[in-house]
C-alpha cells in the first residue's frame, strides 16, 4: 500500500509541477521580448534606431597634410559598428568623417580646437580627454583636447550617456592620433 500511495503522491506533485512550470516559461518568454512580448517590441530607451544606409551630410573643411594623414589613419581604424550603430556614408570628406546610427553619431577629425578655460571641466575618457559642449538641439559635442589633431564626436540628444558614447572611440582615437605635449590640467 505504501507504494500505491507512492506513486499517487508522485503523479500528484507532476500535474501540479508541470503546468506551473509551463506557466513560468511562458512568462519568461514573454517578459525577454518573445513573440513581441515585453517591452512591446519597441526599443530600449537610449538606444539608437533602426538604420537607414542613406548618407549623413556633414562638412569637410580643407586640411593641411599632417592632419589629413592623421585622419585618414584615424577613420581606417575605426570599427564598421558601435555598439548596435551601424557605420554609414557621409556626405564629404569620407577620410575624415564617419557616422554611426540614427540619429547620426558623427565623427569628425580635424575640428578647429576648442579654447579650454582654466576652470573648464576636462574628461578622460579611457586615455583620451575631453571638453563636453551642450548644443542647441541637445547634443554634445566632445572635442579631444589632448590630441596634435582634434577630434569630435558628436552625440544626439536622444541618446543617453553621451560620455560612454564619447569614449566608444578613445582607444581608437588613443592608438592613431599623436597626444599633444600641452593638454589641459586635469587630463593625464
Amino acid at each position: 500500500m505504501a507504494d500505491a500511495d507512492s506513486r499517487a503522491a508522485a503523479r500528484t506533485a507532476t500535474l501540479i509541477a508541470l503546468p506551473l512550470a509551463l506557466i513560468a516559461g511562458a512568462v519568461a518568454f514573454w517578459a525577454l521580448g518573445g513573440l513581441g512580448g515585453g517591452n512591446g517590441g519597441k526599443q530600449a530607451a537610449g538606444s539608437p534606431s533602426p538604420q537607414p544606409s542613406s548618407t549623413v551630410r556633414m562638412a569637410a573643411p580643407s586640411l593641411a597634410p599632417t592632419p589629413t594623414t592623421v585622419c585618414r589613419g584615424l577613420i581606417a581604424q575605426l570599427p564598421s559598428k558601435i555598439r548596435s550603430a551601424q557605420r554609414r556614408p557621409v556626405s564629404a570628406g569620407a577620410e575624415q568623417n564617419a557616422a554611426y546610427g540614427q540619429p547620426a553619431l558623427r565623427v569628425a577629425c580635424g575640428v578647429a580646437a576648442p579654447k579650454v578655460a582654466k576652470t573648464a571641466t576636462v574628461y578622460e575618457l579611457s586615455g583620451v580627454c575631453y571638453l563636453a559642449a551642450k548644443q542647441r538641439d541637445g547634443s554634445s559635442v566632445w572635442t579631444t583636447v589632448d590630441r596634435t589633431v582634434p577630434v569630435a564626436v558628436t552625440v544626439p540628444a536622444s541618446y543617453s550617456g553621451a560620455g560612454q558614447w564619447a569614449a566608444e572611440f578613445s582607444d581608437t582615437i588613443a592608438g592613431t592620433v599623436p597626444s599633444s605635449d600641452t593638454a589641459p590640467s586635469g587630463c593625464h
